[in-house]
């Protein structure tokens, strides 16, 4: 494989629960087969700057899907809601006006706080989520070449 041809976007808060996130999508792609060399990471400060980010990544024609992994915690001073309702609709808009596949893995915890038990929870959660994003992704991406992807993209 000569280059990434999955983007991967992860938010920077709660980097150490993301991080737990990716690592799992990461070798659940080893088991397919698939090498670390065949993702490109880019981290964005929060999750709401996920969507624009991930929709230059798939004007660019490089990627065969686009992962975006978040976690969108009520912080007392917004609602949090509005943020990941934004998010998730950036998303889906992406992926509709570029024909590029978008999974989500940004998850809004309805009651999260800052303490060991849920730390802990949340990060277990991650890994399964990444485990299941990235058996996901392979299958939209194997739908997808089925379907007839865009040239550009299968090359």
């Amino acid at each position: 494989m000569a280059h990434a041809d999955i983007a991967y976007i992860e938010a920077s808060w709660h980097d150490d629960i993301l991080l737990a996130g990716r690592k799992a999508f990461l070798a659940e792609l080893a088991k397919a087969g698939r090498p670390e060399s065949s993702v490109e990471v880019l981290r964005v400060p929060g999750s709401y700057e996920i969507p624009l980010v991930a929709k230059r990544l798939a004007g660019t024609g490089r990627f065969r899907a686009i992962v975006a992994a978040g976690f969108v915690v009520d912080g007392g001073i917004y609602r949090h809601e509005f943020v990941a309702h934004a998010v998730i609709d950036g998303l889906m808009r992406v992926q509709l006006d570029t024909g590029v596949p978008v999974l989500s893995m940004v998850l809004t915890p309805q009651n999260f706080h800052e303490h060991d038990a849920h730390r802990d929870f949340f990060m277990r959660h991650f890994v399964v989520k990444g485990a299941e994003a990235a058996r996901a992704c392979l299958r939209t991406i194997e739908l997808h070449e089925r379907l007839g992807m865009p040239a550009e993209i299968a090359s």
